[in-house]
């Protein structure tokens, strides 16, 4: 196996800390709206990689968190944390906005064949193990308090840009979005690690601490989710290359300044999504998600596959006519290996050879463009019918593409019927009595359950995805 380290900017050969074992770390979603499928492509990646860490025979168990408090649109004393606007956005608590929206996201890690991790962790259940790090990073003069907030103090190490040297357009103060500077800080790069209660009076959720009632920065939770389950040392950990600078960043100044050593051996980033406005992003408006490809009539897993065509340490383009043009290639492959007869002897050492050579291939820093062309010599091979079956079952292990998967029995029960039926004269009468919100989660109440609808000139119409 060889990973591309972000930390050292080389493919290196993957060694673990425990022979056999691995501990990878995933940041999970900030669950105050819907994935987008820019931020799946990240995980449809990482899912990959933990995939081809199980087919190589590695124990994997993988931890991510779910960022339910503490990500700010700023780290200064402005902006909104990003859960208490979903919950004035749509008039629900921040807890009912932290558990919709995290249903939704595994509901469209389900659509895309996204393996929930081993252990899922919100940041509110570990107000304890920030409060114990923070603490200890006071004691040992890595964090400082001003402004009665706490934060750490970057001057104190020999490199803090990890990652490579940052530019000026680059120093921001700790988010993903627009920031302003926080005038409480020493130095401009330093981080909050706990914010008081003087600073966000109309905060939703806070937390006594020795500092005042407040809650944490977000950089915080992940050191600490991810020590709580893996402990201090980790093999990988993986994110969005946005989360390079300054998210991971901070996760490794104040986790080793903690610790005392090193702690993750591998970084491993995924690049954007991109459409014709650049970058995909929530703050641009008008983001895709699944819902919306199912409502286009897509399968989601057509989506997978486009991710799996390039690399993904390549930025990719999303248009709506390459996407097209995966779908009509995935159907007529599906028809391909449908086509095949279950007759035909399996030699097992043949069986081996395939998929030993496609961990060489796909092992290759996760070339997953290779592994679908796999798919393909396997076809055009002279193995038996029988054998093709069974080759490309193991490579489908990692590649998740439903390759040998029957297409689902389009005939409806009359009780489904009546349910979907009742669903949308519920959501019209919603729509008639102008209370959109309601309609909209009507809309996502019957995509959880496969039902897609689309408003169309004769009315409404639905179908199962």
């Amino acid at each position: 196996m060889k990973l591309y380290n972000s930390l050292t900017k080389k493919v290196e050969e993957f060694v673990p800390n425990v022979e056999g074992k691995v501990g990878m770390y995933t940041c999970g979603p900030t669950v105050y709206h819907y994935a987008h499928i820019g931020n799946l492509r990240s995980y449809i990646m990482e899912d990959v990689l933990e995939k081809e860490l199980r087919f190589e025979g590695y124990d994997v168990k993988r931890v991510m968190n779910i960022t339910d408090v503490g990500h700010l649109s700023s780290d200064a004393d402005t902006g909104e944390d990003k859960m208490l606007a979903g919950a004035k956005r749509e008039h629900k608590s921040v807890m009912e906005i932290a558990k919709f929206y995290t249903d939704a996201f595994f509901s469209d890690c389900a659509k895309l064949n996204i393996k929930t991790p081993d252990v899922v962790e919100p940041a509110t259940n570990c107000i304890d193990e920030f409060i114990n790090m923070i603490k200890v990073l006071l004691e040992k003069g890595y964090a400082y308090k001003a402004g009665e907030n706490i934060y750490f103090d970057t001057s104190k190490l020999d490199n803090y840009y990890v990652f490579g040297n940052q530019n000026e357009d680059e120093l921001m103060v700790g988010v993903r979005d627009d920031v302003s500077e926080d005038e409480n800080k020493k130095n401009k790069n330093d981080f909050v690690l706990w914010f008081t209660k003087s600073k966000f009076e109309d905060q939703a959720l806070k937390w006594d601490s020795p500092w005042g009632v407040g809650y944490p920065g977000w950089h915080i939770e992940c050191s600490c989710i991810s020590m709580k389950h893996l402990g201090e040392y980790m093999d990988i950990h993986c994110g969005g290359i946005d989360n390079m600078f300054p998210h991971h960043t901070n996760e490794i100044a104040q986790t080793e300044s903690f610790t005392g050593h090193k702690w993750c051996n591998y970084w491993f980033h995924v690049h954007h999504l991109n459409d014709e406005r650049g970058k995909m992003s929530k703050s641009k408006g008008g983001f895709l998600t699944v819902s919306k490809l199912c409502e286009d009539g897509y399968d989601p897993i057509v989506y997978r596959m486009f991710c799996l065509q390039s690399h993904y340490r390549k930025p990719l383009v999303f248009k709506e006519e390459i996407l097209n043009q995966v779908a009509d290639t995935y159907k007529k492959l599906k028809k391909r290996i449908a086509a095949l007869s279950t007759e035909g002897d399996i030699d097992e050492a043949v069986l081996k050879e395939w998929h030993d050579k496609f961990a060489s291939e796909v092992g290759n820093d996760v070339n997953t463009s290779m592994g679908i062309t796999l798919v393909y010599d396997v076809l055009k091979s002279d193995l038996s019918d029988a054998a093709k079956r069974a080759v490309i079952e193991d490579f489908d292990r990692v590649l998740s593409l439903d390759l040998l998967k029957e297409e689902k029995d389009d005939e409806v029960d009359d009780e489904l019927t009546t349910f979907v039926e009742a669903k949308i004269a519920e959501r019209a009468e919603a729509k008639k009595n102008k209370d959109f919100a309601k309609a909209d989660a009507i809309r996502d109440e019957l995509l959880t359950k496969g039902i897609a609808i689309k408003d169309t000139r004769e009315g409404v119409v639905w179908e199962r995805v």
